[in-house]
């Protein structure tokens, strides 16, 4: 298994917390729009007449893109670096955010114009090579927390998205975020920097992809972050759903409890990071999975809402926060400087695949049984498999 060897000279105190507080905020931005779709569920599926399966499909659509788009947006940041990548995607994610406004009477259209949404997302593999460049290694755990903390945006977009619809309609809401993300661009251009030591890599991008593939720890890390981040995307996106038909929330009771377990992921993710720092990133990363498989067989017992079930949630959500610091706290350590970009690409890519596929298996369960027993049984198993695996697989 590969160790990162790279070596990073002492950056400014001052400016690499400026640049990790701009990335960060950025990220949070770009993560609300990619999460536009998942607060309002229910008011597409009762606008278009949609069953539990066709609003699955349309809460993991946007998902698809962010996912395998992070990718080519790793190995590009790997060449043209954090600054441009960063005003480039929320330049480019203005033009699917209007799109999803204008589609709202059209299941094809909201569909097309959700799977570009993605695009959003893949803001993820621009701001973890960005915020390693800025830090040694013995801080990177941290610095990589602090930012996927970020991911809070879907904790505001559950939050603020229905409110805002209801007060502002959705072609407007969509038409602000698209104000926002333009401001952020015009942010990232003018006053982010990439790291002094930063170096472009311009090894051509395909044999630079395909060596990434051949490391067996690629994979490994893969499968670890499908877990956790893929969980986390997974209930932040399709739990308003689910809290509507097997809880009986209205939509805004229902954003505003998503909101809530976004916003303990988010901080227990940079804790997580900080965590690994100190005890290591497998240590952390076996307490994520043993909980999180813990927490799936208790919701599975479908126990009542608020107290019992609330409890499962917010430790199911540490729980997968935790995990995804610790992931990208072990790439940090595995992967030398000049590679963390690609591999963070398809690192990220699995985990956001991790969270595209489970909306669309409780979608089919609910419709088929009524309840999402199966389906969180099944998370359980995934989660000590992967558990037992990271058990044997990493000594880190």
């Amino acid at each position: 298994m590969s160790t990162g060897t790279g070596e990073t000279q002492a950056a400014p105190r001052g400016a690499a917390g400026v640049n990790l507080a701009l990335a960060t905020a950025v990220f949070v931005l770009t993560f609300w729009a990619w999460n536009l779709v998942g607060p309002l569920s229910r008011t597409y599926s009762e606008r278009l007449g949609l069953g539990p399966t066709q609003t699955a499909i349309l809460v993991a659509f946007p998902v698809l893109v962010g996912a395998v788009g992070r990718i080519p947006a790793g190995i590009l940041t790997d060449r043209y670096g954090g600054r441009r990548m960063f005003t480039a995607i929320c330049l480019v994610s203005t033009v699917p955010t209007a799109l999803v406004g204008f589609s709202a009477d059209s299941y094809a259209a909201l569909l097309v114009s959700g799977f570009l949404l993605g695009i959003a997302g893949t803001s993820f593999a621009v701001g973890v090579p960005f915020a390693n460049a800025w830090y040694r290694p013995e801080r990177r755990g941290f610095a990589t927390g602090v930012f996927g903390a970020g991911m809070g945006g879907t904790a505001l977009s559950a939050l603020l998205t229905p409110p805002l619809v209801d007060r502002l309609g959705l072609l407007w809401t969509h038409l602000a975020m698209c104000a926002a993300l333009i401001a952020a661009a015009a942010v990232a251009w003018a006053a982010m920097r990439d790291a002094p030591d930063w170096r472009p890599n311009r090894e051509p991008a395909l044999p630079r992809f395909a060596a990434v593939l051949k490391r067996g720890d690629t994979w490994q890390l893969s499968m670890l972050y499908a877990l956790a981040f893929g969980g986390f995307v997974a209930f932040s996106t399709y739990l308003p759903t689910m809290l509507t038909t097997a809880y009986g929330f209205a939509q805004t009771e229902a954003g505003v409890r998503t909101a809530g377990f976004s916003l303990a992921a988010v901080v227990a993710r940079p804790l997580g990071g900080a965590l690994s720092d100190r005890i290591g990133p497998v240590k952390v990363c076996l307490a994520s999975f043993f909980t999180a498989a813990a927490m799936a067989v208790g919701l599975s017992f479908d126990p009542p809402a608020e107290i019992r079930a609330g409890v499962c949630f917010v430790l199911m959500a540490v729980a997968l926060g935790l995990g995804s610091g610790g992931v990208f706290a072990l790439v940090a350590k595995l992967i030398e400087p000049s590679r963390v970009g690609t591999v963070t690409g398809v690192v990220g890519a699995a985990g956001g695949l991790g969270g595209y596929f489970p909306p669309l298996v409780m979608g089919v369960v609910f419709q088929a049984s009524g309840a999402y027993t199966i389906g969180l049984l099944l998370l359980a198993a995934a989660a000590l498999g992967v558990g037992l695996f990271t058990l044997r697989a990493f000594r880190v």
